[in-house]
């Protein structure tokens, strides 16, 4: 089965349950911090996905210190199915697409802006009501500074990307100028 359907199949689950139970933000927080903790230390994820060298119990008792002491007993329960049913290696994949859907149940949805400056507040708000108009979702805009752009700006939410980089424009033009060198040869 693909591994894509496999980590929807339990993000799904998560959802259904949070929202059953009412403890929906604190395990999305824990989520959040699990998958940003995965992702900064690949070391962390490899001691996870080890079959057999660490117990599974010292496994969770790492996560659970990954995201403050204790978990939230859903969040718990999951984390223990995930290893029960061996799908360690999908954690990363569930926490992203749990995390994405639990804000859509909320009338939420989270981007991410690189720029080269802060941007001005009107930018911010333009992405906002752009963001409304297609989705319906409140936006959560996280900004980040990256001077590699030289100007303009990247936003991505989800899975749609907006390039308006000097960066991404001058390697349009190079890849033309390149196209057209190689007809005239």
């Amino acid at each position: 089965m693909d591994d894509g359907i496999i980590a929807s199949r339990y993000a799904d689950a998560l959802l259904k349950y949070v929202l059953e139970n009412g403890d929906g933000e604190a395990v999305c927080a824990q989520a959040v911090l699990l998958e940003k903790s995965l992702s900064e230390l690949p070391d962390l994820a490899m001691i996870l996905e080890t079959p057999e060298e660490i117990p599974d119990d010292a496994k969770i008792g790492l996560i659970a210190s990954a995201v403050g002491g204790k978990m939230e007993d859903g969040f718990e329960r999951f984390v223990r199915m995930v290893f029960e049913n061996r799908r360690v290696p999908l954690l990363r994949m569930m926490l992203r697409d749990f995390i994405i859907r639990y804000q859509r149940s909320q009338g939420k949805v989270k981007g991410h802006l690189r720029v080269v400056t802060a941007p001005p507040e009107s930018l911010l708000e333009k992405l906002r009501s752009l963001v409304k108009a297609k989705t319906g979702l409140d936006a959560e805009i996280e900004t980040t500074i990256d001077p590699s752009l030289i100007g303009g700006f990247v936003f991505d939410i989800d899975d749609y990307l907006i390039d308006a980089s000097i960066v991404r424009q001058l390697d349009r033009i190079r890849a033309q100028f390149v196209d057209n060198n190689r007809r005239i040869v």
